[in-house]
């Protein structure tokens, strides 16, 4: 009978994103031999598909069973002034459903600051999940709201992760759509070259992270 994985074992990094040009910046990021292993997964786009991949990875007796979880890509910024390859950390993800509970990143301090120390524009606050592509005048409600960023899987997948399980969890988002450099679509990373570079540069960032989760607490 399967059963959850030895727990002198240390649980690699789980990155989820949606899309397979997210998960080419991901992977090309990561450097052999440089930090705990790093497993990148491919959801597919959407709350519902970010939810059922990330509950399979997280099944009992799997590899990725006691992982932290980060959900990782691109996002739509919300706040005026913001541009393509920003950071959004996120404080709290909220679904796009009324009826959902918010899920708290209670351990972003560290990547909020070795981000800013990168010289990177780190935005932290609520992300906001959407089951659409969100433009316009939806946009600017979200923001209202009090959401600092937008995109379909995040909030899903952090969702998915703390039920699951106890286990840190994060959100790492690089605005490749703002109010003022508004995609026609935000799967083509169209005028995102920036976001891109900068998509490829957090893993480190996410490496260091999860070493640190995995030292002994004082």
């Amino acid at each position: 009978m399967p059963g959850r994985p030895p727990t002198d074992v240390d649980p690699p990094l789980l990155v989820a994103c949606a899309l397979g040009i997210e998960r080419f910046a991901l992977r090309g990021g990561s450097r052999s031999g440089a930090g705990p292993q790093l497993v990148t997964l491919r959801t597919g786009m959407g709350p519902q598909a970010a939810e059922r991949a990330v509950t399979k990875a997280l099944r009992d007796g799997s590899a990725t069973a006691l992982s932290p979880v980060v959900a990782s890509g691109f996002c739509a910024g919300l706040a005026p002034g913001m541009r393509p390859g920003d950071v959004v950390v996120a404080g709290t993800t909220r679904d796009h459903r009324p009826d959902a509970p918010e899920v708290l990143c209670r351990d972003n301090g560290p990547l909020l600051r070795a981000l800013r120390q990168r010289g990177l524009t780190v935005h932290t606050g609520l992300l906001s999940g959407s089951d659409h592509v969100v433009r316009g005048a939806e946009r600017a409600e979200l923001h209202a709201a009090g959401a600092v960023a937008v995109d379909m899987e995040s909030a899903a997948t952090l969702r998915a992760a703390v039920r699951s399980g106890i286990r840190p969890v994060a959100a790492v988002r690089v605005v490749v759509d703002a109010p003022e450099h508004e995609l026609m679509r935000i799967g083509t990373v169209r005028g995102g070259i920036s976001a891109f570079r900068v998509l490829r540069s957090v893993i480190p960032v996410l490496f260091e992270w999860h070493r640190s989760l995995l030292l002994p607490r004082r």
